[in-house]
């Protein structure tokens, strides 16, 4: 199934050869996206920017982590779905996406089958297989 036209991905991740393949991946699935290093970068950038339709967000970065980027959206009133990916084991972080209001949590190295199976749940694509 093809993306709904005009869609926005927007990957905030401070590992830049993780940002890049996970841009060129969801681009590849026709969506628009954008990159950015941190959540500082991604509220200068959306400001300037577009509004995303679903964030995908590292959860430890230097400055905001992306948890506190999601609070801040909430704060915000801002309801766009995030898709936390971590390399970190901490047992609490599913907990703290879940309380947070996160749509999924992916451990870094995952397949890019579930981040491709995340981003269309979180939007409402539902693929036919």
């Amino acid at each position: 199934m093809s993306p709904p036209r005009n869609v926005h991905i927007a990957i905030v991740d401070d590992d830049d050869s993780f940002r890049d393949a996970t841009e060129w991946l969801i681009r590849s699935l026709g969506f628009d996206v954008s990159g950015y290093a941190s959540a500082e970068a991604f509220f200068l950038g959306v400001c300037a920017d577009r509004k995303a339709d679903c964030i995908i967000s590292d959860i430890n970065m230097p400055g905001l982590t992306g948890i506190e980027l999601k609070q801040r959206l909430n704060e915000e009133g801002n309801k766009v779905p995030v898709i936390f990916v971590s390399a970190q084991t901490d047992p609490s972080l599913p907990h703290r996406v879940i309380a947070c209001g996160g749509v999924a949590l992916l451990q870094k190295p995952f397949q890019g089958r579930h981040l491709i199976d995340a981003v269309h749940r979180a939007i409402g694509i539902h693929p036919l297989n």
